[in-house]
């Protein structure tokens, strides 16, 4: 394995520690393997390892810490201990792992202990077909039978350890003699051996493969069926590093199914140096320095130039050949024909799983239905036993029935069947293979994918392989994948610009004002004064004989007036503003139609994209909010579907025929335009409401009111008053001050109403009242219960 290190010419064995690594199991396996006769090899534990660990950890550490591994696999089977079907093995703590069985066979074995393996393939041995341990040259348990599927195949010495160092001896000369003669490894006859030449590669380097492909394709899919053919290849990637995990016997909370993705899976293993992925750094750091090819697998890392450079960076100098494996288009009739065989044996195993649940299911019934059937029994044995007083009779009988019925419900015990399984026509047309779990994350993809590119050979690839589409075909393949992307995909980095800040300062202003010029223009006593400074304004231009000059006054039905044809919104030329009428509904579609205006074109202008002219619809909320920090929510419009809103606001917005948002009017549209729009629209509404059409009725959302004061804190804080108002000099001016006309009651009740006060309260001296925006007035006890009356209040 890539942790595994040997020394002192093939006879010691140790492994890296460092962080994450210092969890995982190191494995090592001979050259040579048996096919006969009866051979052994030595392992001694010279070192335990005790690597520090980070305090805090959510998940305990994988026991044993200190562990070996000693026994025997077939050339098919994996590096690491046990290997189910493909090996056979005894651990420190005394067990032996054969097949998917575990059981205890001998005592603990440690530190200065030597371990012997024996291999009988001796057809002539009564004990052939078996393995044995011994330790210090004694037998510590009785030889074990090889499983069925390791007889007849070459065997090879196979080593797994954790956080130790080993001395492994193959011979010629035994560290502690057996009872009885038995040869070591190196001793073998040729006949009785098979030994594996090095495989090295024909040009003296070995390879480093970077496979490219658009994700959720083929990918790992493609990659395993490389491995498969390839099995001298070393993978390296986080995927392998949950392989790995597993193989160590490392338990992961949620199971070794559960993925975020596929190219970069949380770790989520509760130990932070597994979960901070330091075991992929160490492995990028480790592979450069060992002889072997590699499969370096980043979907998301492949794509990009930058980290492609970082990763061939590793691979510098001529100890390796780098080559780039493009996968990309429609996919080979072999690949297609490999999916289709994984597809069919992942229905397989899903059909037995199911045949196996209905199975335990029936058992479950069977179990429940001879529980009910004792019972019956029991109590036809109660009751007999009390009419007929032959109890004992009855209860034999009872049982016999009951023994009777198990017998034929056992014979009558239906086998459940596997249903046959085979792939539909949409799925042998497929040309890769879907997957439960996608290659990258959300927000990798996002972030990403406008950077996906194509390798070439300046960037310090020795050789370019482009596995399905030619060079020029496959360029565009991935240009049309990046061109769709954009359309669905999210910005995750966009910031908003002082382009969009100033624009929307300005807007707000704007909108504080109106809403200011409608308030006056409602207060008759702000319209009074108005109308008197007018006429003063009037009388003096008189004087002064520039009367003449002054058009005659005009009449003006601001119903009646066309919209579009107002110069200024705050004045239609009577002094009243376009927006006079306007209520909560209509200001909360003008604020609507200029954010979303605002919006779309502060997406444009930040991103600086010409294919990114617009956004998603399903992406207006992230924007919003990113944008004016606040959530947009559709319902607080009184709709469900964002298409019914935009259907309010269509002569601003629209959704286009890609499903994406899409502004009617130009970035440079005067402000004012919004308000007309938002009047033509009032008008139109109530012009279908009077002809019948409730469809036209407006339900917004409006925000809640505050609390009300409740009558105890009411009661105490209007006495408080009271007595400051009777002690104080300032709250003395401030009685001598007429009352205001807008009146509220004590506490700050916002909005001019007024809270109930106690019947024997004292009188406060006035909230604020927000339509009118005056301090004041009007709080009153009832004299008859000993309150005093009271009033008061300033004009802010």
């Amino acid at each position: 394995s890539l942790n595994a290190l040997v020394t002192a010419d093939g006879r010691m064995l140790t492994s890296l520690c460092d962080r994450g690594m210092q969890y995982l199991v190191a494995g090592a396996r001979a050259s040579v393997g048996l096919k006969s006769g009866r051979y052994m090899f030595e392992v001694k534990i010279i070192e335990y390892k005790n690597p520090a660990e980070p305090a805090g950890a959510k998940a305990p550490s994988p026991k044993p810490r200190n562990l070996l591994r000693v026994g025997f696999a077939s050339n098919e089977a994996s590096v690491i201990l046990p290997d189910l079907a493909e090996s056979v093995c005894f651990d420190s703590e005394g067990n032996l792992y054969s097949g998917k069985e575990r059981k205890k066979v001998a005592q603990k074995f440690g530190h200065g202990q030597v371990a012997a393996v024996v291999l009988n393939l001796d057809a002539a041995s009564p004990n052939a077909n078996t393995i044995s341990l011994f330790v210090n040259g004694s037998r510590v348990c009785e030889p074990q039978p090889l499983p069925p599927s390791l007889v007849g195949k070459p065997l090879y010495p196979a080593v797994a350890y954790r956080n130790i160092s080993l001395q492994v001896n193959f011979g010629p000369c035994v560290l502690r003699p057996l009872p009885f003669k038995c040869h070591t490894v190196n001793n073998a006859v040729l006949n009785d051996c098979h030994v594996k030449k090095p495989a090295l590669p024909e040009s003296g380097k070995y390879e480093v493969v970077f496979p490219i492909g658009v994700p959720d394709e083929a990918t790992f899919d493609w990659l395993d069926q490389f491995l498969g053919s390839n099995k001298n290849y070393v993978e390296l990637s986080d995927r392998a590093v949950l392989d790995w995990a597993s193989k160590s016997g490392i338990q992961r909370p949620k199971g070794y199914s559960w993925r975020t993705n596929n190219d970069k899976p949380d770790m989520g293993f509760g130990l932070q140096h597994l979960d901070d992925c330091s075991v992929t750094e160490v492995m990028a750091e480790a592979a450069p320095a060992t002889e072997r090819n590699f499969v370096v697998m980043a979907v998301k890392g492949n794509l990009v130039a930058e980290d492609r450079k970082a990763a061939l960076a590793r691979f510098a100098g001529n100890g390796f050949t780098k080559v780039a494996k493009v996968i990309m288009g429609e996919s080979t009739a072999e690949y297609k024909a490999w999916i289709q065989e994984q597809m069919l044996a992942s229905k397989q195993l899903r059909a037995e799983a199911e045949a196996r649940k209905k199975k335990a299911e029936l058992a479950r019934k069977k179990l429940e239905e001879e529980r009910k059937k004792k019972a019956e029994a029991a109590k036809k044995a109660r009751e007999a036993k009390e009419k007929k007083g032959k109890g004992d009779d009855a209860e034999a009988k009872a049982e016999d029935e009951m023994e009777a019925e198990a017998a034929a419900d056992e014979e009558e015990d239906e086998e459940v069947a596997v249903q046959p399984v085979s792939l539909t026509e949409a799925e042998k047309a497929l040309s890769f293979r879907k997957k439960d779990v996608p290659d990258l994350s959300t927000k990798e993809m996002s972030l990403s994918f406008a950077k996906f590119s194509l390798p070439s050979t300046e960037e310090g690839f020795d050789r370019i392989d482009f596995e399905w589409l030619p060079e020029d075909k496959s360029k565009e393949y991935l240009r049309e994948f990046v061109t769709a992307k954009k359309l669905t995909e999210r910005v995750e980095d966009l910031q908003p610009s002082e382009w969009f800040a100033t624009r929307w300062a300005e807007w707000k202003k704007l909108l504080t004002s109106w809403k200011k010029k409608q308030q006056e223009f409602k207060d008759p006593a702000a319209k009074k004064r108005a109308a008197a400074a007018k006429e003063k304004k009037d009388g003096e231009e008189a004087a002064e004989g520039n009367a003449e000059d002054k058009p005659a006054k005009m009449d003006i039905n601001a119903e009646d007036l066309d919209v579009f044809s107002v110069e200024d919104v705050m004045d239609i030329g009577t002094g009243e503003p376009l927006f006079a009428k306007y209520a909560y509904e209509d200001w909360a579609l003008l604020t609507l139609r200029f954010e979303l205006h605002l919006l779309i074109h502060a997406f444009r202008h930040d991103l600086g994209d010409p294919e990114r002219a617009a956004f998603h619809e399903s992406h207006l909320s992230f924007y919003y909010n990113k944008y004016y920090k606040m959530p947009f929510k559709v319902k607080n419009f009184g709709v469900e579907k964002l298409e019914d809103l935009i259907d309010m606001v269509k002569d601003t917005a629209e959704i286009s025929g890609k499903n994406c948002l899409e502004a009617q009017l130009s970035d440079d549209t005067p402000m004012d335009n919004f308000v007309k729009l938002t009047e033509d629209h009032r008008r139109d509404r109530l012009r279908r409401l009077d002809a019948g059409d409730e469809t036209a009725q407006l339900k917004f959302a409006r925000p809640a009111p505050s609390a009300p004061v409740s009558q105890k804190s009411l009661g105490t804080q209007q006495h408080s008053s009271w007595r400051t108002g009777q002690n104080s000099s300032a709250a003395a001016r401030d009685n001598k001050r007429p009352p205001s006309p807008g009146r509220g009651s004590y506490g700050g009740s916002y909005g001019g109403s007024r809270a109930p006060a106690p019947r024997t309260s004292y009188g406060g001296y006035g909230g604020y009242a927000g339509s009118s925006r005056y301090y004041g007035g009007g709080g009153r006890g009832e004299y008859g219960n000993g309150g005093y009356g009271g009033i008061g209040g300033y004009r802010r």
